[in-house]
Parts: structure tokens; sequence; C-alpha cells
């Protein structure tokens, strides 16, 4: 499988690229087109040359067609290029753009094509919580107070 790699960050929602230890995760999100027209492509809504972020619905820009974030980040895939941490394969795969919870921390979850393992792309960098001897990840974060 080939994914397309995007040109630019105009035709992606979501792009990020991580390595940690040594896992190595690029993964993205294309626009899709519009739904009605079939020319423009799916985006925020812009306001004054701004584009409006926490806006709760995606617009065509061409025809104005718009529909809710919840139902078209449903229709959505996140293409990832990877290198398991586990047993080092480098794959290309697809998932669902839709965050789950994962060890207590929201992310897109995929597995490795050759392992099996689940691979997580937290929301924002987030840390996935370690569990202590009782069985719970509130320990975790009262380690983390660096004032």
């Amino acid at each position: 499988m080939s994914l397309k790699m995007p040109e630019s960050m105009a035709e992606c929602l979501y792009f990020t690229r991580r390595a940690v230890g040594n896992s190595k995760t690029v993964a993205w999100v294309l626009k899709e087109p519009c739904p009605k027209c079939k020319k423009g492509m799916m985006g925020k809504p812009i306001e004054k040359g701004k584009v409006k972020i926490r806006a709760t619905e995606y617009v065509c820009p061409d025809c104005g067609y718009s529909e809710e974030k919840g139902v078209y980040e449903a229709k959505l895939t996140c293409n990832v290029q990877y290198t398991c941490a586990k047993c080092v394969h480098s794959g290309e795969t697809t998932a669902p753009f839709k965050r789950k919870s994962f060890q207590g921390v929201k992310a897109i979850v995929f597995e490795c094509q050759s392992c099996h393992e689940q691979i997580p792309i937290t929301k924002k960098m987030k840390e996935i919580k370690k569990k202590d001897k009782g069985g719970t990840a509130a320990a975790a974060d009262a380690d983390d107070d660096d004032f």
C-alpha cells in the first residue's frame, strides 16, 4: 500500500510527526472534497482571513455547504507511516480519525502490521499514564509537579 503524502499543509486537516525512543510516526488526515459540489475541499470557516479553529462545523469555500464537525470527522481516515518500537518494522497503514482512550489518554490508535502492537498517537504529545501497584494512574500525575 502506498499512501499519498501531502504536498502542503493546506491539503491537511491534521498532521503530526513524532519520534519517541526508536519509534517514529508521521500521521496526516487529508481534507475531503465537498459532497455537494465536488469541487472545493471542506475546511473550517474563514473570517477576515483567519481560520476559526474552534468552529463546530466544516464549510466548503466554493458553494458554502456546511457539515457538523462530528459528522464530517467520522468519515475521515488517518494515514500513518511508522516504525514500531517493539519489532522495528517500518510500514504504512490507515486508521479511523477518531480519538479513543488508550491507557488514560485520548489517542488515535493503530496496530503494527508485523507484531500487532497497539501504537497510540496521543493528543498534544501527552504522556501515557503509568500504573502503580494499586492499579491506578493517579500516582504518576502527582510526581509531575516541577514548579
